[in-house]
């Protein structure tokens, strides 16, 4: 892939069919002249600018004909076949600044901020070119036999787990004392928690759906949709999942351990939604923002409703706005298959909605907040993820699966400054 002129590092030159790895090599292979691969080099790693580009560019392509594709030479000419071409009148030449530009891009050289790769993506996501697999660590890594049940529990995409234990550590760091530090050894055991629980979740999520996931080109490639794991064996894996994390809630007190169970039947129940309503973003965040409430009563033992009520509908509100736009990619599919999704529900309207979903959760979190008691850093914290949420809801392009992704992805951030937010509220409390 080219990485466009700010690289300067590969060019990719569509007329002969290949890429060329570096200027020099350009040089050696002997379709520049050494004079003018060396002033195309210094153009392309100095030139930031459209308007640069096309100063500079212009005198290049005074220097060499080559990209114009000039007629063969006249064998009249006094020029030999081995010296370089005699310079053509840039004024009197067919090639332009726009024909440079198409040139650009059916080569891949970028004429603009995005690069090549950026290219393929939009237009992936437009359906003109398939999607591709990607490769992970897990194919490089693992050994063959385990690597279906990685990819099973989503162990090389950590987002989902970032989601999850966010709430549990907003809960935990709320619930210490004023001044101190929250309980490190039960933000760890609910770290353990939260990557287990959440790849319990997606066992359950990809037996359920295993009809379904099969239909949709992003999830059609799963363990168990594609037959790299039978049902059988996704269920045995969720046996040992749950078990591990049946050790963790063991070691809480005897409420969170009623508490935490109790979450078990929204985990079931959750992938069953989209083919009921369109709100399954609704109970994904009834199920995903459990430790909300579940951190607060390991420390406390108990719940104050004034405080954790607040925690948890923020959290509800935030996995609309960033589940919403996750859902953005699978809308065309969804149609097709015949699930629901707020996607699909809200359409054009989307950013209107998860406008309103990002006020009523920072206004959740600014409650929680005060009822806490939290300090002033706690507020200024909230500001900043404020922004966060702001940028990522009006800057989506929901006709685009990628940036949808990207933004989608972004929401660890968000879980980051609230977290330090009531870390610092609490510290100066």
């Amino acid at each position: 892939m080219s990485h466009g002129l700010e690289g300067a590092e590969t060019i990719y030159l569509g007329e002969w069919g290949s890429p060329l790895q570096s200027l020099d090599q350009i040089c050696k292979d002997q379709i520049f002249q050494a004079p003018v691969s060396l002033t195309m080099a210094l153009l392309l790693r100095f030139s930031r600018s459209s308007r640069n580009l096309h100063r500079h560019l212009s005198l290049a392509l005074a220097l060499s004909p080559h990209l114009t594709n000039p007629p063969p030479p006249n064998p009249t000419s006094d020029y030999s076949s081995n010296s370089i071409t005699k310079p053509q009148e840039f004024h009197n030449s067919k090639f332009s600044y726009f024909n440079f530009i198409r040139l650009g891009h059916s080569s891949g050289i970028s004429t603009s901020s995005h690069s090549f790769k950026d290219v393929e993506k939009e237009k992936r996501d437009d359906g003109e070119l398939k999607i591709k697999p990607s490769v992970s660590w897990i194919d490089l890594y693992l050994p063959e036999n385990v690597r279906p049940y990685a990819h099973l529990a989503r162990l090389d995409k950590p987002i989902g787990t970032w989601l999850l234990a966010w709430p549990c550590m907003w809960s935990i760091t709320l619930a210490a004392p004023p001044g101190h530090l929250p309980d490190l050894k039960m933000m760890a055991l609910f770290g353990c928690g939260a990557f287990l629980l959440r790849g319990a979740g997606c066992t359950i999520n990809d037996l359920l759906d295993r009809d379904i996931d099969t239909k949709v080109e992003r999830t059609k490639s799963r363990p168990i949709a594609s037959g790299a794991l039978t049902p059988f064996q996704g269920v045995s894996f969720l046996g040992i999942q749950l078990l591990l994390g049946l050790g963790i809630l063991l070691q809480l007190n005897n409420y969170s351990r009623i508490l935490g169970a109790s979450s078990l039947l929204l985990v079931f129940s959750y992938p069953l939604m989209k083919r009921i309503t369109f709100w399954p973003q609704a109970f994904l965040g009834l199920t995903f923002n459990w430790g909300a409430l579940l951190g607060w009563s390991a420390i406390r033992g108990s719940l104050d409703p004034a405080v954790v009520l607040p925690l948890y509908l923020s959290g509800v509100f935030w996995t609309l706005v960033y589940d919403t736009i996750y859902a953005h990619q699978d809308k065309e599919d969804d149609k097709i298959v015949g699930v629901k999704s707020t996607a699909l529900r809200f359409g054009d309207s989307t950013k209107m909605w998860v406008s309103g979903f990002g006020v009523a959760c920072i206004s959740s979190l600014a409650l929680s907040g005060f009822n806490a008691n939290l300090g002033l850093p706690y507020y200024v914290f909230l500001a900043a993820a404020s922004g966060q949420l702001t940028w990522q809801i009006w800057t989506v392009d929901i006709s685009s699966a990628a940036d949808c992704s990207r933004k989608f992805v972004s929401n660890k951030w968000f879980g980051a400054l609230v977290f330090g937010g009531i870390l610092m509220g609490k510290l100066s409390s």
